[in-house]
């Protein structure tokens, strides 16, 4: 709860959650398997992790590459959280563009 006296400070017992500034970006969920390639959207996105929002119907493993072509980078993913349409993601490393995609 915050302090009426000084609105902007935070009762140290509630926890802090992360800045997730919000994006909109495009992005590739490649596992790896042959035509496996699944495009999603980053809805926010900070140094370690992201939310995405993925097709209702798209199968999502708990562990992919996630290829952002703004930032030309693939991140190593690993779900956190999974709801309807969306899915948080940690962000564990980073590859190059991956040589089977071909955005």
């Amino acid at each position: 709860m915050a302090n009426p006296v000084n609105p902007t400070q935070q009762d140290p017992a509630e926890p802090q959650r992360e800045h997730r500034p919000r994006v909109l970006k495009g992005g590739t969920i490649i596992t790896g398997i042959q035509n496996s390639e699944v495009g999603v959207l980053l809805r926010n996105q900070h140094a370690g992790g992201a939310e995405l929002k993925v097709p209702l119907e798209a199968r999502v493993p708990d562990r992919f590459l996630l290829y952002v072509p703004v930032d030309g980078i693939a991140y190593r993913c690993e779900v956190r959280w999974r709801r309807n349409d969306r899915v948080g993601v940690q962000f564990t490393g980073t590859e190059p563009k991956p040589k089977m995609h071909y955005g």
